[in-house]
């Protein structure tokens, strides 16, 4: 029998759906859900864009702790930051022991959807949002399982995602 997962980390770029999603996929699979962003922050007692405003080094570093604390927990979906695959030692702790699903939105859908002023990272417009996607791609389809593309609905996205991670994961 192949193995079984208790965690489902999300990963992806800013504004492709991992919370969105992950809060439904979690209640449909009866599993916790952890936005771990907000984890973060809970973490620190500060805001992402606090703990940005110190350097993009020191929000790395609580990332890496967020993902070391996040992959003991059980019976969980976990939204990432976008940029938690830029450390390769965060990719080698949430692929562990867990399920990784690389949701795939296109820029232009994710320039579309999302206010780009009020993502840290996103600042500096739609060219920024194309350098991310353009540096970032490789490491999230090298990181992932399982890749899903959202482009549509996102009840058909998360449909999607129940496909298939069903027999990956512990019911």
């Amino acid at each position: 029998m192949s193995k079984r997962y208790e965690k489902i980390f999300l990963i992806g770029m800013p504004g492709c759906g991992k919370t969105t999603m992950g809060k439904v996929l979690a209640k449909e699979l009866k599993y916790n859900f952890y936005d771990m962003d907000d984890y973060i922050e809970e973490m620190s007692g500060k805001t992402i864009k606090e703990i940005f405003s110190k350097s993009e080094e020191h929000f790395r570093d609580l990332e890496t702790e967020a993902c070391k604390q996040l992959n003991k927990k059980r019976r969980s979906v976990i939204s990432t930051g976008g940029g938690v695959i830029k450390r390769d030692e965060n990719i080698d702790i949430i692929k562990e022991n867990s399920l990784v699903v690389f949701i795939n939105r296109p820029v232009e859908k994710i320039i579309e959807d999302v206010d780009i002023n009020s993502r840290p990272l996103l600042q500096g417009g739609k060219e920024r949002v194309y350098n991310l996607y353009n540096e970032r791609i490789y490491k999230y389809k090298k990181a992932a399982d399982i890749e899903i593309i959202n482009e549509g609905f996102i009840r058909d996205t998360i449909d999607s995602i129940k496909r298939e991670v069903k027999g990956k994961i512990k019911e």
